[in-house]
């Protein structure tokens, strides 16, 4: 990577652990609100599993811009609508991947709980949202 690419890079200016752990954190922010609100569109407003995740996954997606701008990147730039329009395209496709995962764990076994599915699900589509968010969302951001 050159000099330039790495001052593009966010993350390449923030020790490891640092880089790390805020994505760690960031991303139990973004699953805990995931989850919250999975259980209360299904438990409070009586919601189908499958449809109580497309609304738990869109204020997740919030959450978790907001998250990961600010303890994964350590962005202190105001956050703007191009950045959010981006992040938005990139946690859609990882949704996508996620939302594919948890409905197939369910139709194929269909006594899991929702919860285990969620969290199958979400663990797949992490790879995929870290390399969008670190390669097009933030680079080049300060």
């Amino acid at each position: 990577m050159t000099r330039e690419s790495s001052e593009n890079d966010p993350a390449r200016n923030l020790p490891p652990l640092r880089h790390w752990g805020g994505f760690l954190l960031a991303g139990l922010i973004a699953l805990s609100s995931d989850a919250l609100l999975l259980q209360v569109g299904i438990l409070a407003l009586g919601l189908s599993p499958l449809i109580a995740r497309l609304v738990a996954i869109s204020g997740a997606m919030v959450a978790g811009w907001l998250a990961h701008r600010r303890l994964t990147f350590s962005l202190t730039s105001p956050p703007t609508l191009w950045e959010f329009t981006q992040y938005s395209a990139t946690a859609w496709a990882a949704a996508a991947i996620n939302y594919a995962v948890f409905a197939a764990v369910l139709f194929v076994s269909p006594g899991t709980h929702p919860l285990a599915a969620l969290v199958l699900a979400s663990i797949l589509a992490t790879f995929f949202a870290y390399m969008g968010m670190r390669y097009r969302v933030f680079r080049g951001r300060t």
